[in-house]
């Protein structure tokens, strides 16, 4: 490598991080749906629990 090449290495890993983040940016408002936030579970065991308590009193 060249000495000029050795230089440009530091710049070059700036912008290859800068040059991510903004791909990262744009595909994140591209595409906003993200399914495991809307994913729903069934009732837990605690709700599971209080419905048998109020069905027993």
């Amino acid at each position: 490598m060249t000495s000029m090449e050795l230089a440009l290495q530091p710049l070059r890993r700036r912008f290859n991080r800068l040059a991510q983040r903004c791909v990262a940016l744009i595909e994140g408002v591209i595409n906003p749906y993200r399914p495991e936030l809307y994913y729903m579970r069934g009732p837990g065991p605690k709700c599971r629990a209080r419905r048998q308590a109020t069905l027993r009193d």
